[in-house]
């Protein structure tokens, strides 16, 4: 595995733009709703080919990343309808066929799948991917896996009667995978957690518990990355988080936090003095793409709550509905901005 010891090190949240020879994003932005089912029409490959092109377009994003200049990459998320269905469907105990009709982050009505049984993991879900990344990139590599307590509220319970033991289900799997990821290669498991946002009262009083539980016996850096939903579908944004200081009492190494859009009071920084801070510094909502100096004083804005040794630069949520040449530029400049503070704090 690599390793990076560079200061203000750079990363992405996870996706990247799909290519539009591989998805349809027309169907794929429907009705503004992040996919919880199987949506297999979004993509324009015969079955029988999909994996291959998957490859490809996996490959693209690595290179995309390389290119920009990031020190910390994904797979992009290539062969993933949604963030959390590739893993939450691959699970036993879930019915993905029959789902049940539930109000989602936004409140419109989402179909979701039903928890029908104990939830148990058939096979790892991810590891392929981890190694398929591992095997074309020399820099630090991350793979994002849904957290357990956004699992819970992606699905209807019919099996566990309770909202906690089905979230502690979720994480008991997550933790399986995780460990799986992190042998096949994996330098960063980051968590995916949204939801700790959307549902705060339940987040307060077992989300924590939940991710503990899910980085159980995972070895090496981890992350928890909370945001207010992709731009493309959020617009209207809280400055603050109903849910942050509380992880940390999480087991995670680092926090992920959306900022730049929302201008978020980076004030709240200091109730996680003990972590590191991926700190959100592109702003996804707009079609603007950042200048390097841009990037440069908003990086500034967090070394005045988080020491440099605790700064990793990142958007702030992941790029999947934006057009990869805005895309590209953004992490461009990300990776410029970075290094015109690294040079000056060296």
């Amino acid at each position: 595995m690599s390793q990076t010891t560079k200061i203000l090190p750079t990363t992405v949240v996870g996706s990247y733009p799909q290519p539009h020879w591989l998805v349809d994003h027309a169907i794929l932005t429907k009705n503004n709703v992040v996919p919880r089912v199987r949506l297999k029409e979004i993509w324009r490959v015969a079955e029988d080919a999909l994996e291959e092109a998957q490859d490809d377009a996996t490959l693209i994003a690595i290179r995309d990343m390389e290119r920009a200049g990031i020190d910390i990459i994904t797979d992009g998320e290539m062969r993933r309808e949604s963030y959390s269905n590739r893993f939450a469907l691959a699970l036993d105990g879930v019915d993905v066929d029959n789902p049940a009709i539930v109000s989602g982050r936004m409140g419109k009505p989402t179909p979701v799948p039903r928890v029908v049984g104990p939830i148990r993991r058939r096979h790892p879900v991810e590891v392929r991917d981890v190694a398929f990344l591992r095997a074309n990139t020399d820099r630090q590599v991350k793979i994002t896996l849904p957290g357990p307590f956004t699992l819970s509220m992606q699905a209807h319970d019919e099996h566990y009667g309770d909202d906690e033991a089905l979230a502690m289900a979720y994480a008991a799997v997550v933790a399986e995978e995780a460990r799986d990821l992190k042998a096949a290669g994996a330098d960063v498991i980051q968590l995916d957690e949204p939801w700790l946002q959307a549902r705060p009262d339940q987040a307060k009083r077992y989300g924590v518990k939940a991710i503990n539980r899910a980085l159980e016996g995972v070895g090496g850096t981890t992350v928890v990355h909370l945001c207010f939903g992709y731009a493309a579908l959020v617009s209207d944004k809280p400055s603050g988080y109903s849910f942050l200081p509380q992880l940390a009492d999480s087991t995670a190494a680092q926090i992920s936090v959306e900022a730049a859009q929302p201008k978020l009071d980076l004030g709240i920084l200091g109730d996680l003095s003990n972590k590191t801070i991926m700190l959100g510094v592109l702003d996804l909502g707009t079609t603007e793409v950042e200048t390097p100096e841009v990037v440069a004083a908003r990086i500034r804005a967090g070394l005045k709550h988080v020491p440099a040794e605790r700064l990793v630069a990142a958007p702030d949520c992941g790029m999947k509905y934006m057009p990869r040449e805005r895309a590209f530029a953004k992490l461009k400049a990300l990776a410029d901005g970075a290094a015109i503070v690294r040079r000056q704090i060296s």
